[in-house]
């Protein structure tokens, strides 16, 4: 048998419609290869019936244009030149006449191209969506070989073109960004006191991961910290967010516009985890009129935990006597601090360090203390943001940052660092974080919707079909 396939296009002035053929296909006896279309022919069909599509759309509207919109007087050919548009299903190469201005609205170019004016863009906005969800969910290689593996693009994509593209979609979200401010909280408490009551409250998980530097002489050396967070509101999906520190100009206003997607209310409870950075501590201040900011549980015991281990490293040399009491006082010092004593918990450091600098002989013990200063350090400088962790975790409430821990996981390391030997730029890797964080919020499709409101149009037949 042969399969035929045409498109038949239908005027609305009244022309005859026209027919054209984009698919032939012969089939005899019934194989499993040959069930149906395979893929080299649909990927033929679509890129044929796509190039029809586009000439007769674009053919329409030169001819509507050939006359003056003004009064109507058939304007004079100045000559034929070529628009390419990148779409899904294939490049098309269109033929865009120039038209010579009607001496009705002289114009100082004296001549105009209808199409090129109109259609400003050369890629169709699902191209630049489909290779942005992409880009920002695996390498650039891999987004060019699974887009032409499955749609009838050809040599056309490649990396260049997909990065360049990816970089204009994060530049266009960038610019929408507002202005920052120091200070985002408005009105007073008798207009928070007026407000609908909240769902509940929201919490914030922020911490830091790094990323390899392009301008760093060897892999060895080099890194840039990237800040990344997420948002857990009590009901609703979380939210996560990523800006390249000492790169991004905006970043409690980035912060902001994503508490301001969930919700957010200024007579709502608000609480950030952080690990005690200065930046990510600083980063929420002035955001809310009810946030509350606390150090992070993990990080405070992660560091008694190391510093318990090179304890039991002193046992080990012989030292039994004194590495017992040591652990005994970092027990202590645990217990202290679950139970938001910080006082006690400062002088139990004091207490530890002038223990150290006695036996302080071996480069271990040396090491040792080394660290109980710098966790002194730290203590002091977060004193205001360590809570009654036990009363916390006895009343449900969060405590710990393993949700940030996860999104630096998630929104770094799969794409920027695990199994990628790429070295990425500031700009570079703040641009793809802004995309990857609207893919896996999943605003990204809403997003180009609202940029092209035509996108929506396309989504009514596939919902109702499902």
């Amino acid at each position: 048998m042969q399969i035929r396939i045409q498109v038949i296009i239908e005027s609305d002035s009244g022309a005859p419609e026209t027919i054209t053929e984009v698919a032939s296909m012969p089939r005899d006896a019934l194989q499993l290869e040959e069930l149906g279309l395979t893929l080299a022919e649909a990927k033929a069909m679509l890129s044929a019936i796509q190039r029809t599509m586009v000439m007769a759309q674009a053919q329409a509207y030169v001819t509507q244009q050939q006359s003056c919109p003004h009064c109507g007087t058939p304007r004079v050919c100045k000559g034929q030149h070529t628009r390419v548009f990148r779409t899904v299903f294939g490049t098309v190469q269109v033929p865009s006449p120039r038209f010579y201005t009607c001496r009705c609205q002289p114009l100082p170019t004296g001549s105009v191209s209808p199409l090129a004016e109109h259609l400003l863009e050369r890629s169709t906005p699902e191209l630049l969506y489909l290779e942005a969800k992409f880009a920002a969910l695996m390498s650039y290689g891999l987004t060019v070989d699974l887009l032409t593996d499955v749609l009838p693009l050809g040599q056309d994509l490649n990396v260049a073109t997909v990065f360049r593209d990816v970089q204009k979609v994060a530049e266009r979200i960038e610019h929408e960004l507002g202005e920052e401010r120091p200070m985002f909280i408005e009105g007073c408490p008798r207009d928070w006191e007026q407000l609908p009551e909240p769902e509940g409250p929201l919490t914030v998980g922020i911490d830091g991961g790094y990323v390899h530097a392009r301008e760093a002489s060897s892999r060895q050396e080099g890194w840039f910290e990237v800040i990344v967070g997420r948002s857990v509101p009590t009901e609703g999906p979380a939210k996560c967010f990523g800006f390249v520190q000492n790169y991004d100009t905006k970043p409690k206003r980035r912060l902001f516009e994503v508490l301001q997607s969930q919700g957010m209310q200024a007579n709502q409870q608000l609480t950030f985890l952080s690990d005690g950075g200065d930046t990510v501590r600083n980063l929420p201040r002035y955001l809310h009129p009810d946030a509350e900011h606390v150090l992070d549980w993990f990080h405070c015991t992660m560091r008694i935990t190391v510093m318990h281990q090179m304890a039991k490293g002193l046992k080990a040399q012989g030292e039994t006597a004194g590495s017992l009491e040591i652990m005994d006082q970092l027990d202590r010092l645990k217990w202290s601090l679950w139970h938001g004593n910080v006082y006690k918990a400062l002088q139990k450091i004091a207490y530890l360090e002038m223990d150290l600098e006695t036996m302080a002989e071996s480069p271990e013990q040396r090491k040792l203390l080394k660290a109980v200063r710098e966790f002194g350090g730290y203590i002091a400088a977060n004193k205001p943001y360590i809570p009654n962790y036990g009363d916390r975790y006895r009343n449900g409430e969060t405590i710990s940052t393993a949700m940030a821990e996860s999104t630096v996981n998630q929104v770094i390391s799969k794409r920027f660092v695990k199994k990628q030997q790429m070295k990425w730029t500031k700009r570079g890797a703040h641009l793809l974080l802004q995309v990857r964080t609207h893919v896996l919020n999943g605003d990204l499709r809403d997003l180009f919707c609202r940029w092209y409101p035509g996108m929506q149009i396309g989504e009514e037949p596939a919902q109702q079909a499902a």
